[in-house]
C-alpha cells in the first residue's frame, strides 16, 4: 500500500524566523500562509512546522505549556485552522512537531505536581531522591545535572534531560501515555497530516539509582546516554500510541526524531511488523574529522571538516540496511545544527553538488528553510546571543589558550545551532522583507541571499533547487534501486536503476580536479553544478562539481 508520504518533499519551517505578518519581529502563522505560493513555486509538497504551541520560549517552543492552544506570538487557533486549509488547497501536506518527552515547568501538570506532593500529576513527572541529594550522576544535554531540586522543598529532585525548566514526563505512567495520545489525536482531527515525534527515544530511563561509572568516581554529571536513550521500553510504550494513531488516521505520517539511534534500531523503529514509525531522523550521518582542531582549548565549537570516507560509509550502510524496510530521511541541516553553506560547503558550487548528492538518493528529502537560497549562519558578536552557557565556557577556554574573544565567537557562530535560525530573507530591503521591527534573533547576516533576487535569476541557487526537486519527483529517483560505486575519498558516485531507465549521480568532494570511470552509455546531462568533462566513460569533475547523467 502506498501513501502520500512515500513521495514527500519536506520543507522545514522554523515559524519564528519565516515571515512576520504583524511586525512584532517574530514570524507567525499568517506569515507562513502568505508564503505558500513561494513553496509551490519551489516544488514543495509537504511542510514540517517546528512547535507553535503555547510556550515560555525557553527552548524556542520545545518547552510546551499548553498543547491545545497556539502561542499568541504565532497567532490564534483560527489562524492555524486557516493555515491548514490553505496548505491543503495548495495540494500540500502539513506535519507538526510534537514534543512528547517533556513539558515546560509552566505546564499546569507540573505546576500542580510541585504545589501538592499528593497531586495525581506528581506521577506525570519523574521525582526521586531525598534530603536534597541527587539520585545519580547523570548529566543533562544542556549542561549540568539532569536533577533539579523540587521547588516545593520536599527534598526530592525532578528529572530534566534538557533545560531545568523542561521537566521530563514519566512515560511509565499509563495516564501520561493516554494524555499524550489525546494531544496527538486532537491535532490530527484538526486536519494535520503527520507528526514529527520529538526526542521519542528518550521517554524511557534506566534504574534511577544507577550511577554511570567514571574513572574518578566523583559526582560530576556525565551524559549517560545509554541510560536514557533507545531503551526497550521506548518501543513498548510507543507501539500502542502509534497503532492507535494509524488505526484512526491511516494516512498520517509518523516521523520520529531518533538522534542517536543506530541503523539497526532504525529498522526496529520503522519496520512495518513493529507498528511504530514510518521513518526516523538520525544524527548519525555526519562524522566529523577533528584532527585539525587546536588541542589547546575546547573542541566543542571549533569548526571541523566532514570525514568524507566515514560519511560515505554511513550513507551506504543506512541506504542498504533500510532497503525493503523504510525510506531514510535525507538532510544536510536543520534547526539543531549549522547550515549546509556554513558547515560543509566551501562555495556555492559545492552547496549545489552536496544537495544533489543527498536528495537524489533513496529516501525523503528534508530541506531546511533558506537552504534553497544558500543561506548561511548568522554571526553573533556576544556570548549572550547564543543563550547557551556552554558557549561562554568555550569562549573562556579559547581565551585562556590565547585566542581573541572575537575569534572564539566567530568559531561558535559557524558551529552552533542558534545562528542557523536567522530570519528568512525575502528581499534586500531593511529587515529583508521578514519584518519592519527588530527581529527576535539578533545577528549579522553574512551572505547576500534573498528570495526576490534568486527567483528572478535563472542561474541562482533557488532555481537549481527547483530543478533538483523536479528531478527528485520522477519515478527513477522515487522508486529506483540504489547502488554506490567504488571510488576514492575524492568523489561520491552512485547509480539509480529502474526498468524504464537509470542514472548516474557523480559528485566531487575535492578542491582539486578529479576523475572517475563510469559506464560509457551515460552521456545525457540532467542536472549539473560546476563544470565537468566526459570522454568515453571518463568523467572529470572540476573542484566540488557534480552532475546527473542518464543514457541517451
Amino acid at each position: 500500500m502506498t501513501h502520500w508520504y512515500d513521495h514527500a518533499i519536506i520543507y522545514q519551517i522554523y515559524p519564528k524566523s519565516f515571515q512576520d505578518s504583524n511586525n512584532d519581529g517574530i514570524g507567525d502563522l499568517n506569515g507562513i500562509r502568505k508564503r505558500i505560493p513561494y513553496l509551490q513555486k519551489l516544488g514543495i509538497n509537504t511542510v514540517w512546522l517546528n512547535p507553535v504551541f503555547v510556550s515560555p520560549q525557553v527552548d524556542n517552543g520545545y518547552d510546551v505549556s499548553n498543547y491545545f492552544a497556539i502561542d499568541p506570538h504565532m497567532g490564534t487557533m483560527e489562524d492555524m485552522d486557516s493555515l491548514i486549509k490553505t496548505f491543503h488547497k495548495a495540494g500540500m501536506h502539513v506535519v507538526m512537531d510534537f514534543v512528547l518527552n517533556h513539558t515546560s515547568d509552566q505546564h499546569p501538570w507540573f505546576q500542580d505536581a510541585i504545589k501538592d506532593p499528593h497531586s495525581i500529576y506528581r506521577d506525570y513527572y519523574i521525582f526521586a531522591g531525598k534530603n536534597n541529594k541527587r539520585p545519580n550522576n547523570w548529566g543533562s544535554f544542556f549542561g549540568g545535572s539532569v536533577w533539579e531540586p523540587d521547588p516545593a522543598g520536599t527534598g526530592e529532585s525532578y528529572f530534566h534531560l534538557f533545560d531545568k525548566r523542561m521537566p521530563d514526563l514519566n512515560w511509565k505512567n499509563p495516564e501520561v501515555r493516554h494524555s499524550m495520545l489525546e494531544v496527538a489525536e486532537y491535532w490530527l482531527a484538526k486536519g494535520i497530516d503527520g507528526l514529527r515525534l520529538d526526542a521519542f527515544i528518550h521517554i524511557a530511563k534506566a534504574d534511577l539509582r544507577q550511577n554511570f561509572p567514571t574513572q574518578d568516581n566523583n559526582d560530576q554529571p556525565v551524559v549517560a546516554e545509554p541510560f536514557f536513550a533507545n531503551l526497550p521500553q521506548v518501543q513498548e510504550w510507543m507501539r500502542p500510541f502509534c497503532e492507535q494513531i494509524k488505526q484512526d488516521y491511516p494516512n498520517a505520517l509518523l516521523l520520529g526524531e531518533a538522534a542517536s539511534a543506530s541503523v539497526n534500531l532504525a529498522v526496529d523503529y520503522t519496520a512495518k511488523r513493529n507498528h511504530l514509525m514510518d521513518s526516523v531522523i538520525t544524527f548519525r550521518y555526519f562524522t566529523e574529522d577533528d584532527s585539525q582542531t587546536d588541542p589547546g582549548f575546547s573542541k566543542q565549537y571549533q569548526p571541523k571538516k566532514l570525514d568524507m570516507t566515514a560519511f560515505k560509509q554511513n550513507q551506504i550502510v543506512w541506504q542498504q540496511t533500510l532497503t525493503g524496510i523504510s525510506q531514510p530521511t535525507l538532510y544536510w541541516n536543520n534547526h539543531d545544527m549549522p547550515r549546509l553553506a556554513t558547515r560543509f560547503a566551501q562555495n556555492a558550487t559545492q552547496a549545489r553538488s552536496l544537495a544533489m548528492l543527498m536528495y537524489l538518493q533513496r529516501g525523503l528529502p528534508i530541506i531546511y528553510y533558506g537552504e534553497e537560497l544558500g543561506l548561511k549562519n548568522l554571526e553573533f558578536s556576544d556570548t549572550e546571543q547564543f543563550k547557551d552557557e556552554m558557549v561562554a565556557d568555550f569562549v573562556q577556554s579559547a581565551e585562556k589558550a590565547g585566542k581573541s574573544k572575537q575569534d572564539a565567537l566567530k568559531m561558535a557562530s559557524l558551529t552552533h545551532k542558534l545562528p542557523a535560525r536567522g530570519p528568512m530573507p525575502w528581499n534586500s530591503a531593511k529587515g529583508n522583507g521578514f519584518t519592519t521591527a527588530v527581529p527576535w534573533i539578533a545577528g549579522k547576516k553574512v551572505d547576500q541571499a534573498n528570495v526576490l533576487d534568486e527567483v528572478n535569476d535563472r542561474t541562482s541557487m533557488f532555481n537549481f533547487y527547483k530543478k533538483l526537486i523536479a528531478l527528485k519527483k520522477t519515478n527513477l529517483f522515487q522508486k529506483g534501486s540504489y547502488y554506490l560505486l567504488a571510488t576514492d575519498k575524492n568523489s561520491y558516485v552512485y547509480e539509480r536503476d529502474l526498468a524504464t531507465g537509470s542514472a548516474i549521480v557523480a559528485v566531487s568532494l575535492s578542491p582539486e580536479k578529479t576523475s572517475v570511470k563510469i559506464p560509457k552509455e551515460y552521456t545525457a546531462e540532467k542536472l549539473a553544478a560546476g563544470e565537468y568533462q566526459l570522454t568515453n566513460g571518463k568523467l572529470t569533475l572540476m573542484p566540488y562539481a557534480g552532475v546527473v547523467l542518464t543514457r541517451k
